[in-house]
């Protein structure tokens, strides 16, 4: 067989698997992804061990297992001491004004507003008196909370 003719019949064969692998994915797209669709009376508040009041709703994934969305509830006037988290997690508040204190300074954070915690940073949460707080969290990796044992927190 003529060498044009191999080279020839590899770019056909190339172009066709080519176009194919674009109607694979055009078609896949006209099919569209997933939605999750969850009507606030669906959503299923559990409460959360070692903190009593404390309440999360789990949206998609496992808090257990890894990167998840979760509500989370907090009752008005609730603290939590100095700690971190061990995953990356980026939230907005729902309801509620939110006190963090961070490299011992608050900040409070009305509704509407959004906070994230990277790299196990240190800080303390609060939920104004009040009302209770909601947050929406995005959590890249299980779900911790780890108490800085011995360190005062600077108010």
């Amino acid at each position: 067989m003529n060498k044009a003719v191999v080279v020839f019949a590899l770019v056909v064969v190339a172009g066709l698997s080519t176009i194919a692998s674009q109607a694979r994915a055009a078609e896949k797209s006209k099919k569209g992804g997933t939605a999750i669709l969850m009507p606030a009376g669906d959503i299923k508040w559990t409460d959360v061990p070692q903190f009593p009041g404390v309440k999360m709703a789990v949206l998609q994934g496992d808090p257990d297992k890894g990167a998840h969305h979760t509500l989370i509830k907090l009752p008005a006037g609730f603290t939590a001491p100095l700690h971190h988290h061990t995953s990356d997690h980026y939230a907005t508040v729902l309801s509620g004004t939110m006190v963090f204190t961070v490299d011992g300074k608050e900040q409070r954070l009305p509704p509407g507003s959004y906070f994230s915690f990277t790299g196990k940073k240190t800080h303390i949460t609060k939920c104004d008196a009040g009302t209770d707080c909601v947050i929406s969290n995005d959590v890249r990796g299980k779900w911790d909370v780890v108490p800085e044992e011995g360190k005062a927190a600077k108010m």
